[in-house]
């Protein structure tokens, strides 16, 4: 049985945690000096993938 391939583009954008999936906020990488300082500061977070899409990344990351 071959092995599976990570997916490169994915691994890069996506943090593994311990019971979840970390992933970058969208919007939050070019023209930040022309939205509000507020919508800056909650991109700074970042969000966590849903539980469907977890189980869809389980087998590519």
């Amino acid at each position: 049985m071959p092995k599976i391939k990570t997916h490169k583009g994915t691994a890069k954008v996506v943090k593994a945690r311990k019971n979840d999936y970390k992933i970058g906020r969208p919007g939050s990488r070019h023209n930040t000096g022309d939205k509000p300082a507020s919508a800056n500061r909650k991109n700074r977070k970042g969000s966590n993938l849903s539980k469907a899409d977890q189980n869809r990344l389980k087998n590519i990351i």
